[in-house]
């Protein structure tokens, strides 16, 4: 009986061993370009690549995990996956709930997108992604902010005259501005956080930084600087 309680202790410490090596990435797999899903359903985008690199060179395996925007914070810290790497900018807001690496993108302009030239930006209803930096800085504007789930949502209120614009990175809404006569880039670019990281819980600071020196390892050695120019995600390092 000794024998087989001690046998069952000790895969029980052989699976943990195995499983801390497989590390789930989330993701919210519909912000282009930083992360969407292809026509295979597959994960792809900046971030997909980005953290395949980051994994291969932390000697880590990883999986990829989708997951809603509005909770993909609380997922994270109750243990649905390792870290998450979404195109979230790194705010003092959100230090007081997770950690983040350091930064794998310099602070990505923000911009608005309307219908018209005129737009009111200043005083009039802004659409914007809920639990965004752009949200928080909508609420503090002085205009009225009105929120969505999903940013296709916002770029649809825009379209059916629920909003006057919408505020996102500039990354996101550039290309649908390129693709739309009817929509376009309105204004001055706002620049919002500390750039992009991936984020952990703060129990997980060994796994941080496993990532946290890869992403420097990729700086150094200018890989990151071709994925960003690559994927058109801002500016190089």
């Amino acid at each position: 009986m000794k024998k087989l309680i001690l046998s069952t202790a000790i895969l029980a410490l052989t699976a943990g061993a195995s499983l801390a090596d497989t590390v789930r990435l989330g993701t919210e797999g519909a912000y282009p370009p930083y992360n969407f899903l292809n026509d295979a359903g597959e994960v792809d985008g900046f971030e997909r690549e980005l953290g395949d690199e980051l994994c291969m060179r932390a000697n880590l395996t990883c999986e990829w995990v989708t997951n809603e925007w509005d909770s993909i914070i609380p997922n994270l810290v109750s243990g649905n996956y390792d870290a998450i790497i979404a195109g979230m900018s790194i705010t003092d807001e959100r230090e007081e709930v997770i950690d983040f690496t350091t930064n794998y993108t310099q602070p990505d302009p923000s911009a608005y997108l309307a219908l018209s030239a005129d737009a009111d930006l200043a005083g009039g209803v802004i659409a914007a992604q809920a639990s965004t930096i752009q949200a928080s800085h909508v609420a503090s504007s002085g205009a009225t902010l009105l929120e969505f789930a999903t940013p296709e949502e916002t770029i649809s209120a825009v379209r059916n005259g629920e909003a006057d614009a919408v505020l996102a990175d500039k990354a996101y809404l550039s290309p649908i501005a390129d693709e739309d006569a009817d929509i376009s880039l309105v204004g001055d670019d706002v620049l919002l956080g500390g750039g992009i990281g991936m984020g952990f819980r703060e129990s997980d600071g060994e796994l941080r930084a496993k990532f946290s020196a890869a992403i420097d390892e990729m700086k150094a050695d200018g890989s990151l600087n071709a994925l960003i120019e690559k994927w058109g995600v801002g500016e190089t390092f």
